[in-house]
């Protein structure tokens, strides 16, 4: 998929601290519980959010997989908004639609949110991650990334970087704007060329 614009945030706010853990993925009734189930999720998936960090990601948390949302019109900006429609097996119409996305999302808890610049290459980090996490055992690991895929300059009848290309977040007809503001990441519309956008991806891990 092409860039679009529409798809990616600003960062004029203000820096902030990103411990990787969003607490709002646990819920349980007491405050010992919130703590003791926080520093397991802590320990078990700090080493995929360091990695991530090691990789050039801006910043990685751990999500709720229910927090993540895939909408119809998020195809259609695919289809009558973006020069990339149908240029790479990873894009529209060739990638996952909003409902066979939601289906897939129902088979997950947890994923990891990566919150990258323009400068950092999601689909890398996100393909990087999903085969570590997979050979650690997470045998349902799969990648998003941003942006369309530029490993070839153009595509063959079959993928030749199977175990690379990633489609995007928005190829698969996630709502990034939603999903990242839920989920505590700063995200507007860019409204010049000269504005700094933030790149979102994410790996669903269990």
């Amino acid at each position: 998929m092409g860039i679009n614009k529409l798809a990616f945030a600003d960062y004029c706010s203000s820096p902030r601290v990103d411990s990787g853990f969003d607490s709002r993925v646990v819920h349980v009734s007491s405050k010992s519980e919130v703590s003791k189930t926080g520093a397991i999720m802590m320990r078990i998936y700090s080493k995929y959010i360091t990695r991530a960090k090691q990789l050039g990601a801006r910043g990685a948390k751990v999500i709720q997989a229910k927090s993540i949302v895939a909408a119809e019109w998020v195809r259609m900006k695919c289809q009558f908004g973006c020069d990339g429609y149908g240029g790479c097996l990873t894009c529209p119409p060739h990638s996952p639609t909003p409902e066979m996305t939601r289906r897939m999302l129902g088979h997950y808890k947890r994923g990891l949110l990566i919150r990258g610049s323009e400068y950092a290459d999601i689909r890398l980090i996100v393909a990087t991650l999903e085969r570590e996490m997979f050979l650690d055992g997470y045998f349902k690991a799969f990648g998003m990334g941003a942006g369309p895929c530029n490993l070839c300059e153009q595509c063959g009848e079959t993928c030749r970087h199977a175990y690379e290309a990633r489609p995007s977040l928005e190829a698969c007809g996630i709502d990034v704007y939603t999903t990242a503001r839920a989920n505590g990441y700063p995200i507007k519309v860019l409204k010049a060329d000269n504005c700094k956008g933030n790149y979102y991806g994410i790996v669903l891990i269990d």
